[in-house]
């Protein structure tokens, strides 16, 4: 029984490799595989195809940017052909090489600040005038040291050379201080006229920048400047306020919502979007809106 016992202990037992063989490695296949280690081929592959996958993505990425400029360059063209072709009766090729030339002659500039105003709005002018808006030698010397331009920007009334036209004709006079639209007056033509403004500032002017802003609206001309200066070195900018607020349908109330049902139940709000008193665009969103102004 004993006898037994004993070989049952024995049989749990098991051969333990020794440590010392792996001394037994011969020296030449030790320094093979040091000096040619066992390299994994489709992880090699997998890494050299993600730096041509790199590479590639730069690549298009410099391509894009170039036809980028290249694309800013002919619309900043076509802007001062149209302009040059609305001072013409004719369009010619003529025209279109002049309105280059004009668009490369254009002064360098800060900003330009565009104040919205109609021919009923002359205390709101005069009101800007005694405040933040400079006036006479001012504004040159603003114009001249700081690269700021400001102007009143109105159009005309539809009997061309009438009474309002010539009020605005003597105000021009006495304060220079107007940009003239080729553009007939009316309230349901604001979004027209600011187009327009853009498009004729964009042909005038070299600007950084490019302001629209309601009369009614007074302006910090500092906090303007140093936000602008901020934001100079950024392409296609724009710097305004978002907005949002409840669709009035009761009639009757101010801002009344004739369509108030498209909005959904009573109480819902208008969707989040840009207000209209005063905004600023840099020089590519500009030269794009008077690209594509009919």
């Amino acid at each position: 029984m004993s006898t037994d016992k004993s070989q049952c202990q024995f049989d749990r037992f098991w051969a333990i490799p020794d440590p010392l063989d792996r001394d037994n490695v011969s020296p030449e296949k030790h320094r093979s595989e040091v000096l040619h280690p066992t390299v994994d081929c489709e992880k090699k592959e997998a890494s050299f195809q993600t730096g041509d996958i790199l590479s590639q993505v730069s690549q298009t990425h410099d391509v894009i940017m170039t036809l980028d400029k290249t694309i800013s360059s002919l619309e900043m063209q076509l802007a001062a052909a149209r302009a040059a072709k609305g001072d013409s009766e004719e369009a010619s090729p003529v025209v279109t090489k002049l309105g280059t030339e004009n668009l490369k002659a254009r002064r360098k500039v800060f900003f330009v600040m565009g104040i919205i105003t109609a021919f009923s709005s002359r205390k709101r002018r005069d009101s800007i005038r005694e405040t933040w808006m400079p006036k006479g030698d001012g504004l040159l010397k603003l114009e001249n040291e700081k690269g700021i331009i400001m102007r009143f920007v109105i159009g005309h009334s539809a009997t061309a050379g009438g009474v309002l036209d010539r009020a605005i004709d003597a105000e021009d006079e006495q304060h220079k201080d107007f940009l003239r639209l080729n553009h007939i007056e009316g309230y349901h033509e604001l979004s027209s006229k600011t187009q327009i403004y853009f498009s004729t500032a964009v042909a005038k002017w070299d600007a950084d920048f490019y302001i629209k802003v309601d009369d009614d609206v007074h302006v910090n001309l500092g906090m303007v400047g140093s936000t602008l200066a901020r934001h100079r070195s950024k392409p296609r900018v724009y710097i305004g306020c978002m907005k949002s607020g409840p669709v009035l349908g009761q009639k009757g109330v101010k801002y009344h919502e004739p369509e108030y049902w498209k909005f959904g139940e009573e109480g819902n709000k208008y969707f989040r979007h840009a207000t209209g008193q005063i905004y600023a665009i840099s020089k590519d969103l500009a030269t794009y809106i008077s690209a594509h102004t009919p």
